[in-house]
């Protein structure tokens, strides 16, 4: 069988590495708010080109600080596209407000921009984008809304470690592309580490401090309680796992985009769409979806055959059960994406074989 992702085979490479780097910790006992934390936080935001980065307990924890630090209350609005993660909707609900969805461009799965203004009202405060999949949202016309009306930009960029936009001649990152950012380093990302874990990043000095503080129950310092905080902090040792395999992480974002070349390439089977990419700066390939109308028989066709598949995602989220409410809107694009997509196993630990054996079910079919 050929995995979907290989965690085992990916972590062994830096096993040495991680080794050392855990053992230093235990030696230390420090287990929270160290030296670790310190290196890899600030390796991150130089790797996304931001000033800052605050290490937390996971992605959607990373995207609840930012709503609750920008002071966001019952009632105003955040733009969100409608197929993303449900954590990005969580995120926004759990700080009281209300997610308004928006339909993606069917070939690139990202937010569309084009309709987003019709959305903005007055209670409008803040547009997320959510590069998903691994491609980034191409900014400018958020950048321009978000002028026009005064808005707050809040990028989910859970799935797009190290995936960017040519602004100026200049490739900028994830991360460094709104007021902030959010990020998960669940085991299975592009970079992940073992366990939960999640960052935040921003140029915004202010907002970086309030964050910081809010994370670490609401405290500015020892026993000295400024907000009504919570408790998500990123631990020593997954940000020592961070740290070790972010000096990897572009070369592992080149071979994903290899192995996407190959797959768009190579795959000639008019039942099968293939996923579009603005350019190769865009993509980071967190994985590779493609579509199809026969979905379930597609999937059994590809498990039979040895290669282990996953939707990303079922349902979306105007059909879960928690958002009951929700259940009779409708957005056409995004059930037609979410009742034909299925992600073909994608990884840097893949073979050239497995790849070219994928590519060969997958024309048969």
């Amino acid at each position: 069988m050929i995995k979907f992702l290989d965690l085992e085979k990916i972590n062994n490479r830096f096993r040495d590495e991680i080794d050392s780097r855990i053992k230093t910790i235990l030696d230390k006992g420090w287990y929270l708010q160290g030296e670790e934390n310190e290196i890899f936080t600030k390796n991150f935001a130089q790797y996304c080109g931001t000033k800052h980065c605050i290490g937390v307990a996971n992605g959607l924890d990373a995207l609840n600080l930012i709503i609750k630090a920008m002071g966001f209350t019952a009632g105003d609005e955040i733009i969100v596209p409608a197929n993303t993660y449900i954590a990005s909707i969580l995120a926004i609900t759990q700080n009281g407000c209300t997610p308004v969805l928006v339909e993606p461009d069917i070939n690139t799965y990202n937010i569309n921009p084009d309709l987003i203004e019709e959305k903005i009202t007055s209670r409008t405060k803040a547009i997320m984008v959510v590069h998903l999949y691994g491609q980034a949202v191409q900014m400018e016309k958020i950048w321009d809304l978000a002028k026009k009306y005064n808005l707050k930009v809040i990028e989910d960029s859970a799935q797009a470690h190290g995936a960017g936009i040519n602004v100026e001649g200049e490739i900028k990152r994830v991360g460094n592309l709104s007021d902030a950012s959010g990020f998960s380093f669940y085991p299975g990302k592009n970079l992940g580490c073992m366990g939960d874990g999640g960052a935040v990043t921003t140029n915004d000095d202010e907002l970086a401090q309030k964050i910081k503080a809010i994370a670490n129950y609401g405290s500015d310092r020892k026993y000295h309680h400024i907000y009504k905080g919570v408790n998500s902090r990123l631990d020593e040792i997954q940000a020592a796992v961070l740290d070790v395999k972010l000096k990897y992480l572009d070369k592992d974002n080149q071979r994903r985009r290899e192995i996407s070349k190959y797959y768009r390439e190579n795959i000639k089977n008019k039942k099968i769409i293939l996923p579009e990419t603005y350019n190769e700066h865009s993509h980071v390939w967190h994985v590779f979806v493609v579509r199809t109308k026969e979905r379930d028989k597609f999937q059994q066709y590809l498990s039979d055959n040895g290669i282990q598949t996953i939707i990303h995602y079922p349902t979306p989220p105007h059909k879960q059960e928690c958002y009951k409410e929700w259940n009779n809107l409708s957005f056409p694009i995004t059930e037609e994406i979410h009742k034909t997509i299925i992600s073909l196993p994608i990884s840097p630990v893949m073979t050239d074989e497995e790849v070219k054996k994928i590519v060969e079910v997958v024309n048969k079919y």
